[in-house]
């Protein structure tokens, strides 16, 4: 059964904030930490920032915001905005002469969407951080969803809007479950049955299904050029005490959400990327039938999280 705050931050210690501009049509979105991170990045066209941090073997053992943002490589700039606020919070890893923030980012590409010259600055990501809180995350064409679109296969003319969208689970250990997504795929988004959700339109207003055009077409079926703006970026988050090992694990797990209701996907054209946090204040070790359980709880979420991400923009 759906908890009452059905998005990412029924997890404690969650906070999640969004900032945009319509007119650019683009945006960020911050999660506020403090928690422990892993990635499963499945795309190949990433743009990231210390993403590094994030692996198990990193010194520093705890992440204190992510980014998720629009503007492609421009957009990164927006990271500065979240260390600054945090710096003058005092928040970040231990060092002999400050407080260092770790705020890994990664991108989507919104660039022309709206504006070509605009993308997120650390203006925004500021007031994104202002803006978080642990309410239910707001979804839709919100945030780093701004400027998302879906299913671009016959050109951004033809493609279905984009977006945030967010869902949670019990874990049935007593333990919260949830994802957050920002879909800007190149392929459609499916529903459980891979019926097409969201994907280009024909000539006569049904929707196409891509991957049948390219099994008839092949790299003809592009409409003229190959898509230009994509990428979806996925969180799941816990409380459960989990460690960095097992944190990739658990986004791994997660990860396989994505093809499930996404397709194409991982193309030449995504940068597709999995985060997993845990809140919980020390890692324990964790069983693998209670992670293996974790894991398809989280793919879960992920999947309800991809379906909102266009149903409510």
């Amino acid at each position: 059964m759906a908890p009452a705050n059905d998005t990412l931050t029924r997890v404690p210690g969650l906070r999640v904030g969004h900032a945009g501009d319509e007119q650019a049509r683009t945006g960020c979105t911050v999660v506020l930490g403090p928690f422990r991170g892993a990635c499963f990045v499945s795309g190949l066209a990433t743009g990231t920032r210390e993403l590094d941090a994030l692996n198990p073997n990193h010194v520093v053992e705890s992440i204190d915001a992510l980014l998720l943002t629009g503007g492609s490589a421009y957009g990164l700039g927006a990271a500065d905005g979240v260390v600054q606020w945090l710096r003058e919070r005092g928040i970040g890893f231990r060092t002999p002469a400050a407080a260092v923030p770790i705020v890994p980012a990664a991108v989507i590409y919104d660039l022309g969407v709206g504006s070509a010259e605009r993308w997120p600055d650390a203006s925004m990501a500021r007031a994104a951080c202002d803006a978080a809180d642990a309410a239910p995350v707001a979804q839709g064409r919100v945030g780093a969803g701004t400027g998302a679109t879906v299913g671009k296969l016959l050109g951004i003319e033809r493609a279905a809007t984009g977006g945030v969208g967010s869902a949670a689970e019990e874990s049935g250990e007593g333990y919260a479950v949830a994802a957050l997504a920002v879909v800007n795929a190149v392929g459609d988004v499916l529903d459980g049955r891979g019926n097409v959700l969201a994907g280009p339109r024909l000539d006569d207003g049904t929707l196409a299904v891509s991957t049948e055009l390219i099994r008839r077409r092949g790299a003809a079926a592009f409409a003229g050029a190959v898509p230009p703006s994509n990428t979806t970026l996925t969180v799941v988050a816990t409380d459960a005490p989990l460690g960095r090992t097992a944190l990739v694990s658990l986004a791994r797990m997660a990860a396989t959400a994505v093809p499930r209701r996404i397709s194409p996907v991982h193309t030449p054209f995504d940068g597709d990327i999995t985060f997993a946090l845990s809140t919980s204040a020390e890692p324990r070790p964790c069983p693998p039938a209670d992670l293996f359980a974790l894991g398809v709880r989280a793919a879960s979420a992920l999947e309800r999280a991809i379906e909102r991400a266009v149903s409510r923009s």
